[in-house]
C-alpha cells in the first residue's frame, strides 16, 4: 500500500481509518466550487482543521461576516480557480499578485501565521496554490518563494513532474478532485514526517 492510499484510505485494512486530511479538499463539495469559490465559508474553516490548524474565533467571524472576509473575497475574485499551477503564468504567483496579497492578508491576522494562511488558500484554490507547512518545508528547504520554486519544478521538462503526480494519483485510485499539488503535498508529507508528527 502506498502512502497516498494510506492517507486517503483507498486501500486500508478493515477497521482502519484514513487520515482526517483526506477530507480537506472534499468536505462540503470543496472550497473552489463556483458558488463559494470567492468567499470563506464555515466549511472551509472546518476543512483546515483536518490539517491540524485552527483559525482563531475572532478571525473566523471576521472572515465569515466582517470586513476581512470582504477584503479577501475581493482578492479571491482575481485568483484563477480552474488552472493547475503547472499551466499557470508566474504572474499569478509573484510578489504582490492577488494570491500573494491574499496570503499576506491572512498571515498577518492575529494568531494565524503562514501555515494556516496557506492552507486556507489551498482550500480555495487547490489546483493553483499548494499546502505548505513545517514538515514540507523541512523536506524541501526554504526557497525565497516556495510557490515560484514549485511552479518552476512542475513546468520543467515539459511538465514531467506534473504528469508524474497525475500518474501517482491514478495509481492510488484517487479522484480527479485531488489536485496534482495535493498529491505532491501528501507524498512529501507522508514520506518525510518524523515519528512525533501525528497524521492530520
Amino acid at each position: 500500500m502506498t502512502n497516498l492510499q494510506r492517507y486517503f484510505g483507498t486501500a486500508l485494512p478493515a477497521g482502519a481509518a484514513p487520515c482526517t486530511g483526506s477530507r480537506f479538499e472534499h468536505l462540503a463539495g470543496g472550497g473552489d466550487r463556483p458558488e463559494v469559490a470567492d468567499r470563506i465559508t464555515a466549511e472551509d474553516l472546518v476543512a483546515v482543521q483536518t490539517l491540524s490548524v485552527t483559525v482563531p474565533a475572532s478571525v473566523a467571524l471576521d472572515l465569515l461576516e466582517g470586513p476581512l472576509g470582504e477584503e479577501l473575497s475581493s482578492l479571491l475574485r482575481f485568483i484563477p480557480r480552474d488552472i493547475d499551477m503547472a499551466d499557470a503564468a508566474s504572474v499569478h504567483l509573484t510578489d504582490d499578485s492577488p494570491a500573494d496579497r491574499a496570503w499576506k492578508l491572512l498571515r498577518d491576522q492575529p494568531r494565524v501565521g503562514w501555515v494556516t494562511a496557506g492552507k486556507l488558500l489551498a482550500r480555495k484554490r487547490p489546483r493553483l496554490l499548494p499546502v505548505y507547512d513545517r514538515v514540507v518545508r523541512c523536506a524541501v528547504g526554504r526557497p525565497s518563494s516556495f510557490w515560484l520554486a514549485l511552479h518552476t519544478a512542475l513546468r520543467e521538462d515539459d511538465a514531467a513532474l506534473h504528469h508524474q503526480l497525475l500518474r501517482l494519483r491514478q495509481a492510488a485510485g484517487l479522484p480527479e478532485t485531488v489536485s496534482a499539488l495535493r498529491v505532491c503535498d501528501v507524498a512529501v508529507w507522508m514520506s518525510h514526517r518524523a515519528a512525533d508528527h501525528a497524521c492530520p
